[in-house]
């Protein structure tokens, strides 16, 4: 019998991310063993078309399998070890919340601390968890000591949140907003040349997505955060879909404040992120909400008043699981499943897609129209008929469908969608 603490220590290792599975299908133990000693001798780009390995991954999840979620930018469902993590901390907090939440459960928020800073590959007491990525942003956001006139360089492709945020301190502080424009897909050294001519004396703040919600690019991040050194501005990175989706460490990204949410690519509980803060800048930072004078710590940025403790605890599980996998071969996964469905419908003359292929340019997320099909017509007939879900995008300057399959995504939905969408195009559906 499997016990927790072997269930611990075998999770701990590269590959037991299927040991996690294992512990709630004793039955597949020996055959899921078996995969993971076989993967790791195995090429990550080959073991992401190895369906075998990757059905263990997917029987971690409980889902609804009469639909097909190609949602996942949105929210992720968690793994069961997850979920049920999150449930027995809920319950313990319910059993006398001032004690079991507050003296048992809320301390514990600084081994998930410590746990997310290794990872992300940056100091403990640089990182504040948040509820999501919009209140991490945010809270650099609102936090910062600008004046009217002074002016943040964005794009007009950042998540509405955030652009409603700046607008709103341009309409309350009399700031300005600068919002750069370019053409999608992206390509790296024109993003950075617009980027660069956008910077003027007044310019004080650059705030860019490491990867869109749009069309899933990944931006040149050390390359505009070199750039915003040399003008000698603040930099804030929206990574709202990168932690847990791609290889990355912030140790790597020279910016001052980085918020992402983890109820996305690393399938935490819904209601978790966190917001990276250069050391340097944590005294100068106001917390959205406020906090004493004495508390001068990251943790001031926690200062929210009572909320659930067992959403944060819950992330520990989280990051097990992630690490079984190993981000790696997740990554190497998600870009196989979106090259498979985008490679096939960009052979068809009716379809444009809005993602580049390269695999440093994007991973999971895929943006594609249809010629002459608004994109919410295209998602209401994906649900109506095969009960798939996508996310409709309508820019200004294009439009298409956001398609993010997950870990737990089979080929025969990814094979599906494509089915669907070339009868969609071709007329056949209703």
């Amino acid at each position: 019998m499997l016990t927790r603490r072997d269930f611990l220590h075998r999770s701990a290792a590269p590959l037991a991310g299927a040991t996690a599975i294992a512990a709630f299908n004793p039955r597949g133990l020996d055959r899921l063993l078996a995969a993971t000693r076989e993967a790791a001798a195995v090429p990550v780009d080959d073991l992401a078309r190895d369906e075998t390995y990757w059905r263990e991954i997917q029987q971690a999840f409980t889902l609804d399998r009469t639909l097909i979620n190609l949602n996942n930018g949105g929210c992720c469902p968690s793994p069961r070890v997850v979920h049920e993590a999150f449930k027995r901390y809920l319950d313990l907090s319910n059993e006398a919340p001032v004690y079991h939440m507050w003296q048992v459960l809320e301390p514990n928020v600084e081994a998930v601390r410590r746990a997310l800073a290794a990872d992300a590959g940056t100091d403990p007491e640089t990182v504040a968890i948040t509820r999501n990525a919009s209140e991490a942003l945010q809270i650099a956001q609102c936090g910062l000591d600008l004046k009217p006139g002074d002016e943040v360089v964005t794009t007009n492709q950042d998540y509405p949140r955030m652009l409603t945020t700046w607008d709103q301190r341009a309409r309350r502080d009399g700031i300005k907003l600068t919002q750069i424009s370019f053409p999608v897909p992206g390509v790296q050294a024109d993003i950075v040349r617009r980027f660069e001519a956008a910077i003027t004396p007044a310019t004080k703040v650059l705030h860019f997505c490491h990867i869109t919600n749009l069309t899933g690019h990944i931006f040149p991040v050390r390359e505009l955060c070199a750039l915003g050194r040399r003008h000698g501005l603040t930099i804030i990175v929206d990574g709202a879909h990168a932690y847990g989706h791609f290889p990355f460490k912030l140790s790597d990204i020279d910016c001052d404040y980085y918020g992402t949410s983890l109820h996305k690519w690393l399938l935490a509980p819904i209601g978790t992120g966190f917001l990276y803060v250069k050391a340097d800048r944590i005294r100068s930072t106001w917390p959205l909400q406020a906090a004493g004078a004495t508390l001068t710590s990251i943790r001031k940025f926690e200062e929210i008043g009572t909320h659930p403790a067992a959403n944060h605890n819950a992330i520990a599980e989280a990051l097990v699981f992630h690490h079984g996998i190993g981000i790696e071969r997740k990554a190497a996964r998600l870009r196989y499943l979106k090259t498979r469905w985008a490679t096939r419908l960009t052979e068809r003359p009716s379809f444009q897609l809005h993602t580049s292929l390269d695999p440093a340019l994007s991973c999971a997320i895929g943006t594609i129209g249809i010629a002459g099909l608004a994109p919410g017509d295209i998602t209401t007939k994906l649900w109506n008929q095969w009960r798939i879900i996508a996310t409709p995008i309508g820019h200004a300057e294009y439009q298409g469908i956001r398609v993010t399959p997950n870990v737990y995504s089979t080929l025969d939905e990814i094979d599906l969608f494509g089915d669907a969408m070339e009868a969609i195009a071709a007329g056949r559906s209703h």
